[in-house]
């Protein structure tokens, strides 16, 4: 019998969900997407949460992990960027477990991407140091340490050259700059080195929506570090957040 477990992934456009086999990783049934609701307060997305758990008819013994897209500091949102600004302050973990009815943890989203490598896809079995990083319009981080994950890290904000990483690296400012590969690969090489510089990693985990294209880039920096595209995609945040509250749940 599966050991099942259920994420959420909240995003600032669409709250999806999915029953996970937590021995695979992988997706029982079908993923359910509702629109993030507009404005996105607290309670409005907890409605909509409350809504994909009933059409995913999850179990209520079950566990509920909520990947959250910013960073979470025991339970409470520190501050907001892509959600409703009613999110600062909030506790995320007593309100949305009030709200299902059901014990919640939450995390921030790169975190739960980052676990989900480390527990079933890239970087799965890699002893040490694992720096997952997602570009994407920013640049998210999760850094995990012999599997124990450090929360909350935003790597994609390190100041490189007087500017903050993630306005001159990240996927999105390649796409609005017009950058080539090439001329790309140069400011993710400066970025990747100065990470490695402060933490010498066992592995780099490259994830989202580009790494679908990784061979355009990757092969182009020259690090000491292995550095590897992710494996499980948009799948990851679900996966993760619902790996993590299994793993709280029986802690």
């Amino acid at each position: 019998m599966a050991h099942v477990g259920c994420g959420i992934d909240i995003g600032g456009s669409g709250v999806k969900g999915a029953l996970v086999d937590l021995d695979s990783g992988e997706f029982i049934g079908e993923r359910v997407r509702i629109e993030t609701p507009q404005p996105s307060t607290p309670e409005a997305v907890a409605a909509v949460c409350a809504e994909v758990l009933d059409r995913l008819g999850a179990p209520q013994d079950i566990a509920v992990g909520v990947s959250f897209p910013a960073p979470i500091i025991r339970g409470v949102v520190r501050f907001m960027a892509n959600l409703d600004q009613s999110w600062t302050g909030v506790d995320v973990n007593a309100l949305l477990s009030e709200r299902l009815g059901r014990r919640v943890h939450t995390l921030n989203d790169a975190d739960a991407a980052g676990l989900a490598e480390v527990a079933y896809g890239a970087a799965k079995d890699h002893p040490g140091t694992v720096i997952v990083t997602t570009l994407g319009t920013g640049i998210g981080s999760a850094v995990i340490v012999d599997g124990t994950l450090v929360p909350n890290t935003e790597l994609g904000h390190l100041e490189i050259n007087g500017h903050d990483a993630e306005t001159r690296a990240s996927s999105g400012q390649r796409e609005a700059q017009g950058l080539s590969w090439k001329k790309w690969a140069k400011r993710l090489q400066r970025y990747y080195s100065h990470v490695e510089m402060l933490f010498s990693p066992d592995l780099f985990v490259v994830g989202g929506g580009v790494s679908k294209k990784h061979e355009k880039f990757l092969p182009l920096l020259d690090l000491h570090t292995e550095i590897v595209p992710a494996a499980l995609l948009n799948a990851a945040g679900i996966i993760g957040a619902a790996y993590e509250a299994d793993r709280c749940s029986r802690a």
